[in-house]
């Protein structure tokens, strides 16, 4: 059996011209960096005719070699590539091949044998060399005038980078090139941007911000600091992109993504960016999903891609955050797949605030980090991490159709509850009684554990209910009282003229098992008292008398109480600290259901008996 190679191919791409869906000869692979970290593949290509070991695979192609599809002797047709330029260790600059896209058309084991008789490809041999019909071989460029900002060319950036001249004549290679060892620029859609968030260590405060980066060769990680927030922060968008030069290189930081470049790129004051209209060759956001029920054999902190459908979301809860001493928004909503199981994902701040589960729509997670959740797994929103709501990519419209038609009525198991065998009574969601919550080792973990139970308010401390806050947006530090009529915060270092109240309740809940005291904050604790922060500090400073009765009314009231449970020490001993997420009034006809499956559970109604 003959097999045909595209003879003459590897001389014309490796002067710079294009051979349209070139057909080589695998002849060997090498890994580079670490496994499983940073790894790329090199490979060594035959046309028949020359041999190419300057070739890389694209990252997203490293299955391929992994799995022994791209075995020694395999004959491919090159779907996609580009040619970038690198220094050669100290050799000049060399062109590599980076493949992006191919496909197997007949295993190395049928083959067997190396196709032809090729020599290694260098200048001195391809002299002679005719090109293979359909070629097109490299043109020397005519300077022109630039006809966009900053001479920004067309799409030959990222197709052939190296060869194009998009920022004031100076080169740009693709993202699968950047390293510390070449300092041309990059031509990049930006698909995610996180919020500026600040810093405080050793060295002092500060700010930044993260982009990811793409192209059709893969993906990398931006960091902006300080100066290059000012600077960058408010002219990149979303979905836009840009030509990126003068910045620097560093290894990557897989802490923070699950990128696979091995490098990442930070922004200096040296950095410039221009916009790019041509944009037709540059992929939007890729995503390395990973299925629901591949989640719980994880390692915690891992970081993922991830998508569901959205079967149901919580409310947002106010919690105070220990480290910080600041509210926190947190909202957990659960995701579902095709393969009937669920996962549980917090979202936090204003992205807790503004999503709309009503609908049940899918929603795809790019870099979220994975919980180690009593025994289950959660995950959990980052800085870093994207959030995008009925995608327009294939996956999406796969669960879409299937939750329609088949799981929106199937019974799932979740992943964010402990398993059968773990201790502890209460996790997400989860019903039971306060005499279970206090016998069990809730909250005993390095996690809190959250359960729901239905209990009445049976005393409420009327001592230290409110505080005096610090005014100031985004601060609910406790202000000082400097005596002139003027309060000062700490935490932000101004003084004010005046403060505003915040609620901090203190009350014993009671159910048919057992009594236990909780803390509760703000918007919990208007919900209870039926008042504002602001309306209880008035009355306490002022009406004595209605400040009693608010607590009063409020007392012996019922509410289905969502709860935290955390050990905390305190002077050497450990105490269970119960704090309330959520109080809702009890709707009956929901509790009556609840109770009824709980009666045929337990009763064997609808299992099936042996007689």
């Amino acid at each position: 059996m003959s097999y045909k190679l595209t003879e003459g191919a590897l001389a014309t791409i490796m002067r710079g011209g294009n051979v349209e869906n070139p057909v080589v000869q695998i002849l060997g692979h090498k890994r580079m960096g670490a496994e499983g970290v940073g790894e790329r593949f090199r490979l060594l290509v035959s046309d028949g005719r020359h041999l190419n070991s300057f070739a890389m695979l694209a990252t997203q192609l490293n299955a391929k070699v992994t799995s022994g599809e791209l075995e020694d002797f395999t004959v491919v047709q090159i779907r996609r590539h580009i040619t970038s330029m690198i220094n050669n260790t100290g050799k000049g600059e060399k062109r590599v091949m980076i493949i992006l896209d191919l496909t197997v058309l007949t295993p190395g084991s049928e083959v067997g044998t190396k196709l032809g008789n090729p020599i290694p490809f260098t200048d001195t041999s391809a002299a002679t060399t005719p090109a293979p019909s359909g070629a097109r071989p490299a043109q020397a460029r005519t300077p022109t005038a630039p006809t966009r900002p900053m001479g920004v060319s067309g799409g030959n950036v990222s197709r052939v980078g190296g060869t194009g001249s998009p920022a004031g004549g100076e080169r740009t290679v693709p993202i699968s090139a950047v390293s510390p060892y070449s300092n041309a620029g990059i031509k990049a859609r930006v698909t995610l941007k996180t919020p500026i968030k600040t810093y405080s260590n050793a060295r002092g405060e500060g700010k930044l911000f993260s982009l990811t980066l793409t192209d059709e060769s893969g993906e990398i990680r931006a960091t902006g600091f300080n100066d290059a927030v000012d600077k960058l922060y408010d002219q990149l968008e979303v979905n836009q992109v840009y030509v990126f030069k003068g910045f620097t290189v560093k290894a990557a930081n897989k802490q923070f993504s699950n990128i696979k470049h091995e490098y990442e790129i930070t922004f200096n004051h040296g950095t410039a960016v221009t916009p790019c209209e041509d944009d037709k060759d540059i992929p939007t956001t890729s995503f390395n999903f990973v299925p629901i029920n591949k989640l719980a054999e994880a390692d915690g902190n891992t970081i993922v891609d991830v998508i569901g459908v959205c079967k149901s979301a919580g409310d947002v809860n106010t919690f105070v955050a220990r480290t910080t001493n600041r509210e926190v928004k947190k909202r957990d909503i659960t995701l579902v797949d095709q393969s009937n199981t669920a996962v549980t994902v917090s979202l936090w701040g204003a992205q807790a605030e503004e999503f709309d589960g009503s609908l049940q729509p899918v929603v795809a997670i790019k870099c979220g980090k994975i919980n180690d959740f009593g025994g289950g797994r959660s995950v959990s929103l980052m800085q870093t991490s994207a959030l995008q709501v009925n995608p327009d990519i294939p996956e999406a419209h796969r669960l879409r159709g299937w939750f329609d038609n088949y799981g929106a009525h199937q019974e799932t198991t979740s992943i964010s509850t402990r398993s059968a065998g773990s201790s502890g009574g209460g996790t997400d969601g989860e019903w039971i009684t306060l005499q279970t919550a206090d016998e069990s080792d809730l909250g005993a973990k390095d996690v809190a554990d959250y359960f729901n139970c239905k209990a009445t308010i049976v005393m409420i401390r009327t001592e230290n209910t409110t505080y005096q806050a610090c005014p100031g947006p985004d601060c609910n530090k406790k202000v000082i009282n400097n005596g002139n009529g003027m309060y000062r915060c700490e935490k932000c270092n101004c003084e004010y003229p005046n403060f505003k109240h915040r609620l901090l309740l203190t009350m014993c809940i009671s159910d048919w098992t057992s009594s236990q005291w909780v803390t509760c904050f703000q918007e919990t604790g208007e919900e209870i008292l039926g008042m504002t922060s602001q309306e209880v500090g008035v009355a306490h400073e002022s009406d004595p008398a209605l400040y009693e009765s608010i607590f009063k009314n409020a007392t012996f009231k019922t509410f289905v109480f969502r709860l935290r449970a955390k050990m905390e020490v305190y002077n050497d001993e450990r105490r269970l600290k119960m704090n309330v997420m959520q109080a809702k009034p009890v709707d009956l006809r929901e509790l009556n259901n609840r109770l009824l499956e709980n009666i045929k559970a337990l009763s064997g109604v609808g299992s099936k008996q042996s007689v």
